[in-house]
């Protein structure tokens, strides 16, 4: 090899990896180049089946990574391949899903590590008429019937409730659902 060729490669290697438009990109600004939809990326969803193949790759080809066994839990959708989904968990882990196996209904998870409240309606401006409805537990599944400003109406178990977005994974901080 020509070591011209080699510096000259060297020096616009650098130059790309090192350019804000190649590093540091998020899901969202590379979504444009891996939506097959149309629909936003990222997003969230949530597994239709009680058992979900994780692959490493987006075709049957590729090695399950790890396997699902939960209907409804809710994933965030980074990236499309044809009818792949590249998806995103709670815990950060990665993986691609046929899209069949995913759903629109809106599921989120409890965050934190100890449990939370639910109110009866949301509280604003310290106005403390709203009385506590149930009580989660942290991973507790609930489904998400609609959010606004900071507050998510939930179910679970039967039960309803308003609780805080940001102690629930499964939702955008910005995000209204109706």
């Amino acid at each position: 090899m020509n070591a011209r060729f080699l510096c000259t490669f060297l020096f616009v290697f650098f130059l790309l990896s090192s350019s804000p438009a190649v590093v540091g990109i998020s899901y969202a600004e590379k979504a444009d180049a891996y939506s097959v939809t149309g629909l936003p990326l990222p997003r969230f969803v949530s597994l239709s089946r009680d058992e979900t193949n994780v692959r490493t790759g987006p075709g049957q080809k590729y090695p399950v990574k790890w396997v699902i066994q939960k209907a409804d839990l809710p994933v965030e959708i980074v990236l499309e391949y044809g009818n792949w989904r590249k998806i995103k968990d709670h815990e950060e882990q990665e993986g691609w899903v046929y899209h069949t196996l995913l759903s629109g209904k809106r599921t989120a998870l409890i965050m934190g590590v100890v449990a939370v409240n639910a109110y009866t309606k949301p509280i604003k401006n310290n106005d403390s008429k709203s009385i506590v409805s149930l009580q989660l537990e942290p991973l507790s599944l609930v489904e998400i019937d609609r959010c606004e400003d900071r507050w998510c109406e939930i179910k679970a178990g039967g039960f309803s409730g308003w609780i805080e977005r940001n102690l629930l994974w499964g939702v955008y901080e910005h995000e209204n659902i109706d």
